[in-house]
């Protein structure tokens, strides 16, 4: 994978965290750095892991698809990407709007928003991606978008997160265009 598409896999990645983090600095009263960075933390280091778990299910049923890999990355990124158009098209405001801020919720919501990288795991191990430096990117992207989001969210409310996760949906499919015309072209 080229720069550009890790960089844009991590942005991707980060922002459904990100909307989440809109809506957790939204409800605060004037969050702190700390509260941001140890939200941001949370976020970031789930986001990391949750890439390698699915790289390590990919990798063990890789050999089996080699000749439709191309089409299977096509795929599931074509439907994360589109799960995350449409959950930001559907989103109701009490969705982003957390009740509370202990170390439960936070793990919780940090593992909600991160299946989409799991399933994206499955899908770098299949195209043969560096699993190291795709989730080591998405856990950076995640700890900043999450820190932005929570310190931003006051000001920005919680209409723009919608707006964060439905690029990420659109930045996902297009990288899944882009895997299948390299193979097929």
């Amino acid at each position: 994978m080229s720069f550009l598409a890790v960089v844009l896999l991590a942005l991707s990645m980060s922002a459904d965290a990100f909307a989440a983090a809109l809506g957790k600095g939204a409800r605060l009263d004037r969050p702190g750095w700390g509260e941001a960075l140890r939200t941001g933390a949370i976020f970031g280091g789930i986001e990391a892991v949750t890439p390698l778990i699915g790289w390590a299910l990919g990798m063990a049923a890789s050999r089996y698809v080699a000749a439709f890999d191309h089409w299977i990355a096509f795929g599931l990124l074509t439907v994360i990407g589109g799960k995350m158009l449409w959950d930001a098209a559907r989103r109701e405001e009490e969705d982003e709007k957390p009740k509370s801020h202990g170390l439960m919720v936070l793990v919780l919501t940090a593992i909600g928003t991160s299946i989409d990288a799991l399933a994206v795991g499955v899908t770098l191990a299949i195209v043969g991606a560096n699993i190291i430096v795709n989730a080591l990117a998405i856990g950076a992207a995640t700890f900043t978008m999450v820190t932005i989001g929570v310190m931003t969210g006051r000001v920005l409310g919680e209409k723009f997160g919608r707006y964060a996760e439905a690029g990420g949906g659109v930045i996902l499919i297009a990288i899944g265009f882009k895997i299948l015309i390299d193979h097929i072209g």
